[in-house]
């Protein structure tokens, strides 16, 4: 796989939050505004990037028995120096985001791209990987906020828009409203795809996305 494929790959092909439906908890918790979910998505970004980076470092010399709880000790770190810099620099975001800024610790992107990825690659792929997979759920997260504030709302990152200020639709910015624009996206990619992604006629290892990168993708 090219290394511009690696980055790729996260938007469209195997996008996290769309085709592998991982992270979908945050993903409806704080898409009711686009500047939350910019600064979720850049913070899960970091921690994805940071936590691939040192576990294809260190991949060789964990013994296989303890990688997951190296894993989560890696990735935790991260969270907490992540959690530190957004409360220093960015106050009224940390408060935004609430228990979900610590909880991107158990964020089944990240820990599913160190176990699926980052264990398995040299340290620059994993780098890319984090970075691709890491877009991917940002401009995912922020598509979805946007919709659900402007039509909800009648805002965008927080500026009045005309009309739509007056004229909005209250349920899009509502729980209901997060898996309504949720479903529908995942239609649209599924349109767009045409389904090839996770085709039903292909199960097991041979169906995931992810199966090049484990190498089961024969299906054994």
């Amino acid at each position: 796989m090219s290394k511009l494929s690696i980055i790729t790959k996260g938007l469209i092909r195997e996008n996290p939050v769309l085709i592998l439906v991982l992270g979908t908890c945050p993903t409806l918790a704080i898409t009711t505004s686009a500047a939350n979910a910019l600064g979720m998505g850049v913070a899960a970004t970091f921690v994805l990037v940071c936590s691939n980076m040192m576990i294809s470092a260190v991949r060789k010399i964990v013994p296989d028995k303890v990688r997951i709880p190296c894993f989560i000790v890696f990735i935790a770190g991260f969270v907490v120096l992540t959690e530190m810099i957004v409360e220093a620099f960015a106050y009224p975001l940390y408060l935004a985001l609430g228990i979900f800024l610590p909880l991107i610790t158990v964020n089944c992107i990240i820990f599913g791209r160190a176990e699926m990825y980052a264990n398995l690659n040299p340290v620059f792929d994993s780098i890319l990987d984090g970075i691709g997979m890491g877009a991917g759920f940002t401009l995912t997260i922020l598509v979805m906020a946007s919709i659900r504030e402007i039509i909800g709302a009648g805002t965008w990152f927080g500026f009045p828009l005309p009309v739509l200020s007056d004229y909005n639709v209250p349920l899009l910015a509502m729980a209901p409203g997060g898996f309504i624009v949720f479903g529908s996206l995942i239609a649209v990619v599924n349109k767009i795809t045409k389904g090839k992604e996770q085709s039903q006629k292909e199960t097991g290892c041979a169906g995931c996305p992810s199966a090049a990168a484990c190498g089961k993708g024969g299906g054994k």
